[in-house]
């Protein structure tokens, strides 16, 4: 198969061929969107059918996206068309290092250069978890900005339960020149490492023994093993020790001697063990250490010495080694533990999230005015004063870039990263009610998206759209996974497994399989840190040993700080703020800025009472008498559970019994009935139940899909409802009481949510965001046809209508409660939007995919019932730790 000039692959219009091989045609081609040029890499038509083939062309998708390095051939694309697979990549000018040794040798100093630009790569490649495996000169690239290491099809991606991983097609063709070069090579037995080539597993250190044979080859002007046939050859690898360096290239210096001969050991184990030490080694050598320019010295014939000059050479030997043992065995001045605190920024109050960066130097939090948006803030602690991000207003739940050069945020419904030095805030995935983030080194982030899915990956230099990384297991009944962390290898992680109730747990996963393997039972977010892995049981700072390697735990939880928020989300969401550094610093806050109080305001914000004592509640419901108020209870450990408050008599009992995840109560008309959600199978039902808590629940309605109801039409016969189905839009629809009969009202390529019926029934109101933010609509029901009307000026969520129909009520973006004068029947009328006073629900974001609301207005709509947070609580200040661990030590 061969791609004519002009001939389009998606955006991609071919120029010319430029290379070919076993494993594909490669391309110059256009990308027609960005006016760049690319090379694309085919696969062959009679390769197609072959499943070997297939899988190493996925195996190099897969290891090339996983890398994002200077010295590392970027995937920009994957592809395929008319039955033809591709990948896009990175289009690369110059030479391959095989072209350029057929000249002969290459200078010292410029073999160390490249060596050390490859062996940068292929450091970050292992510590990815990729071993390549197919090392050699015709897959390094000579460009002008240095060496590029090329065809990853033959990497092994470090999976769980993995065979052997000897790959039938280790010598298949592959391109000696990808991107210049004419036809192709057969064989790379040259390069391979004795244990490939004895059938045994490869792993980093094979690359290191191919990666020897390249340098060896710069340097020397040969191949370390040369023979006449492949048999011979095998048996010089397997057998035969290399010739010194230095009796081809005398003034070869004796270090890189020394490092050859530990690259080629035949014994894996006696070679260097990472690349990383190989890559430390060449930096010293090329800087010039242990008198690296020297040739190696040729020993002089021995001369006998004196008797007494040996004793006394002895006698020094023996002294010094004492010496060394004093020195080292003296007490050493203990490391002290220091604290002190961050208070917010003046006239602000902590929001949701903080992270500390992984040198320890800056903290990163989120702050908002009293009425005002939460927005992004770094904190240096060398600095006495906070800074804020321009363009983060709306965030939640910052990480920090593995550099500490940008930050990861959610806000707007989007995954969002900003340079803290300055540049715009770049949208990279859609998040619409997100539950944390992590940032690896090879640039991936997982974070997850809302409250009902697993988690999923993305390229922080984006132009790539979200993929799954994890599944969630039914026979756990597992409702989501939340608050990703990666461990220090950069393909595993840490995550919360969330169930409900003691079913909760911390479970460990990788970036190369779906499945999860659970750790501890667990009620909130974990973190990992100077061995030890660390998550809050009720309000304890916990860390107990973990083995990061292995996966595993040991010993007993010790406690490292007490009192620390957990946003009032241990059990349902399980997010705690506290975060580590790698080098020993924890930031954390005491106090919890969620827990707040249902008071009642007049429409001037003036307060006339309070219900109840303070907590973590949400969805308030109240009895069309408004003597009763049923709401959402996340309860510590059991999770969400329907709660009813008797206003008259002030008590407060259970309302909901039969699950660990009952929420969104929705009153009938008549006060007789309540409808609600439970999630008690793999979806959250809708159930009905006697207001006087005293007759049997009935399911009204069950399907494959949580669904959460909203609001019932005056005539008692319809009740609209919300519905998350996984890859799909939240959806509204009705569902006739009578004949327990659901149909979708709207579906579209926006969340919509959070609706609330007209009291003539002509009219819905309802969230969508369409406009990139949560605004408010009103549209004609029940079937929605004719105009559309948007009643938001600025962003606005939970609307709600007077009794009378007369106003619309909502909150804005900047925490006001605003009333809308309107005109309902057979037409629509809405005047300008007012703002009654600021309800301060909390300093989180409006999200389509959160409770549905947080007020309720009384009948005539002269009073409210708002569930308000406490402004005391957020100002609680920032605790920064410097050397946690000493105090586990001692």
């Amino acid at each position: 198969m061969t791609l004519s000039s002009g001939a389009r692959l998606g955006p991609y219009e071919i120029a010319e061929p430029i290379g070919a091989g076993g494993m594909g045609e490669v391309y110059r081609a256009r990308d027609t969107r960005l006016d760049r040029t690319v090379a694309i890499k085919v696969l062959p038509a009679h390769s197609a059918d072959r499943p070997e083939v297939r899988q190493r062309f996925e195996r190099e998708a897969r290891a090339a996206s996983a890398l994002n390095h200077p010295h590392i051939c970027t995937l920009h694309d994957i592809g395929r068309q008319d039955d033809i697979d591709y990948l896009v990549m990175e289009y690369l000018e110059g030479e391959t290092l095989a072209d350029r040794l057929r000249k002969g040798a290459m200078p010292l100093d410029q073999s160390l250069r490249i060596a050390t630009q490859v062996a940068d790569a292929l450091d970050r490649a292992h510590r990815t978890g990729i071993t390549h495996r197919d090392l050699k000169p015709g897959n390094i690239m000579l460009t002008k900005d240095g060496a590029k290491v090329l065809d990853f099809g033959l990497a092994k991606i470090r999976e769980r339960g993995a065979g052997p991983a000897m790959s039938g097609g280790s010598v298949m063709a592959t391109l000696t020149s990808p991107l210049t070069g004419e036809g192709s090579i057969v064989g790379t037995l040259q390069y391979m490492s004795p244990e490939q080539l004895e059938g045994q597993e490869a792993d980093a250190r094979s690359d290191i023994f191919a990666f020897g044979s390249v340098l060896y080859e710069m340097v020397a002007g040969r191949r370390p093993f040369e023979a006449k046939t492949q048999a011979s050859l095998i048996a010089r690898i397997l057998e035969h020790d290399v010739a010194p360096l230095s009796s081809i290239v005398p003034s070869a210096p004796p270090a890189l001697e020394q490092l050859l001969r530990s690259c080629l050991a035949k014994d894996p184990d006696e070679r260097r063990q990472n690349m990383h030490d190989v890559l430390v080694d060449l930096r010293w050598i090329a800087e010039g250490g242990s008198r690296a320019g020297i040739p190696t010295p040729v020993p002089a014939p021995r001369k006998a010495r004196p008797v007494a000059w040996m004793a006394a050479c002895a006698v020094l030997a023996l002294a010094a080694v004492t010496l060394a043992i004093l020195y080292w065995q003296r007490p050493r001045p203990e490391s002290p533990m220091v604290r002190f605190t961050i208070p917010p920024p003046e006239k602000q109050g902590f929001g949701y999230g903080l992270t500390i960066s992984q040198d320890g130097k800056r903290v990163a939090f989120v702050a908002a005015a009293a009425e005002g948006q939460p927005q992004l803030w770094i904190r240096s602690l060398d600095s006495l004063a906070s800074q804020p991000i321009p363009g983060t207003e709306g965030a939640s739940f910052p990480f920090w870039s593995p550099d500490g050069r940008s930050v990861g945020f959610f806000a707007g419904g989007k995954l969002n990263k900003v340079d803290t030095v300055g540049g715009p805030v770049q949208n990279l995935a859609d998040a619409p009610d997100p539950r944390g983030g992590a940032w690896n080194e090879a640039g991936v982030i997982l974070f997850a998206p809302n409250t009902t899915s697993p988690l999923q990956r993305v390229s922080a230099s984006g132009g790539s759209a979200a993929v799954e990384v994890t599944r969630l297991d039914g026979t756990r009944k597992e409702h989501s996974h939340r608050w990703p962390h990666f461990l220090p290898d950069g393909r595993h992680f840490l995550c919360f497994s969330y169930i409900g109730g003691s079913a909760n747990a911390i479970a460990t996963g990788s970036l190369d399989s779906k499945d999860l393997t659970i750790l501890t039972p667990a009620d909130s977010a974990p973190a990992y840190s100077s061995g030890f892995l660390s998550y809050v049981r009720g309000s304890i700072l916990m860390a107990q040993p973990f083995d990061a390697g292995r996966l595993r735990l040991s010993g007993d939880a010790v406690a490292v700080a007490q009192g620390v928020a957990a946003e009032g989300e241990i059990g349902p969401t399980a997010f705690s703020r506290f975060s580590f550094s790698h080098n020993g610093v924890l930031v954390y806050k005491t106090g919890s800025s969620e827990a707040g109080q249902f008071t009642w305001f007049d429409r001037a914000g003036k307060p006339l009472g309070t219900v109840g004592d303070s907590g973590t509640y949400a969805a308030p419901a109240l009895s069309p008498d408004q003597r009763r108020l049923i709401f959402d209870w996340n309860e510590t450990p059991a999770g969400n559970i329907l709660w009813e408050w008797n206003l008259s008599r002030n008590v407060k009992s259970r309302f909901s019994f039969g699950s660990v995840q009952d929420s969104s109560a929705v009153w009938s008309p008549d006060g007789s009935t309540v409808v609600y959600a439970s999630k008690r199978a793999v979806a959250a039902d809708l159930y009905s139940k006697p207001a006087t808590n005293a007759g049997k629940e009935q399911l009204l309605f069950a399907s494959q899909f949580d669904k959460y109801p909203n609001c019932w039409t005056l005539d008692g016969r319809t009740v609209v409802f919300e519905l998350y189905a996984p890859k799909r839009k939240t959806e509204l629809w009705t569902l006739s009481v009578a004949d327990r009969k659901a149909a979708p009202y709207l579906q579209s390529e926006f969340d919509v949510a959070h609706s609330s019926v007209s009291p003539d029934g002509h009219w819905l109101a309802y969230s969508s965001d369409e406009s990139g933010r949560p605004e408010i609509y009103v549209q004609s029901f029940p079937i929605p046809t004719g105009g559309k009307y948007t009643i938001s000026p600025a962003g606005g969520d939970q609307p709600s209508w007077r009794r009378d129909g007369k106003e619309l009520f909502y909150i804005a973006r900047d925490q006001k409660l605003m009333a809308v004068p309107v005109a309902t029947g057979a037409a629509f009328e809405a005047q300008a939007p007012r703002a009654l006073f600021t309800a301060r629900v909390d300093n989180a974001p409006l999200t389509l995919t959160g409770a549905r609301n947080s007020y309720v207005a009384s009948g005539d709509g002269q009073k409210f019932l708002v569930y308000t947070v406490s402004d005391a609580v957020s100002t609680t200040p920032i605790t920064v730790v410097l050397n946690w661990n000493a105090g586990i030590a001692r």
